[in-house]
C-alpha cells in the first residue's frame, strides 16, 4: 500500500525515539482542503483505531485509516533536506495534480473521500 525510503524510515524512528515512542506509528493520512483538492497529513500515533491498516516497513509501522488508503495505494513516503526545504514528502501515483507546495493534489476523476479535518 505505502512503502518509504531509507530515508525517511530512518527519520522516522528518529523522531519517535526523540518523543518517547519508540513503540509507536506514523500516522499518514488524506483531508479534503488545499489548492488541488486534497491534502496530506502525518502525525505520530500512540493508538491504532480498530478499522486502520497498519504497514510495516523498513522497521517503522505507517497506520493508515480505510478513507486515506484508497487515496494513497502505492505511495512511498521521502525525506527531503535541501536548501530550500526539509520535511516528509509523499510520491503518490494517484495524484494527476499537485500545487507547488507539494502537500496538496488531485486525483483523476476526483476519487476518494478524505477523512474531514479534526
Amino acid at each position: 500500500m505505502i512503502s518509504m525510503t531509507e530515508r525517511a524510515a530512518a527519520k522516522a524512528k528518529e523522531i519517535l525515539e526523540q518523543k518517547g515512542m519508540a513503540q509507536g506509528a506514523l500516522r499518514v493520512f488524506v483531508v479534503g482542503g488545499g489548492c488541488s483538492g486534497f491534502q496530506y497529513g502525518m502525525a505520530l500515533a500512540r493508538e491504532i483505531e480498530e478499522d486502520d491498516f497498519v504497514i510495516e516497513d523498513k522497521g517503522v509501522r505507517l497506520v493508515v485509516d480505510p478513507e486515506s488508503a484508497t487515496l494513497l495505494q502505492g505511495a512511498e513516503i521521502d525525506y527531503v533536506d535541501d536548501l530550500m526545504r526539509a520535511g516528509f514528502t509523499i510520491y503518490n501515483p494517484n495524484a494527476v495534480r499537485t500545487c507547488a507546495c507539494g502537500q496538496s493534489f488531485s486525483t483523476a476523476e476526483g476519487g476518494g473521500t478524505p477523512r474531514p479535518c479534526h
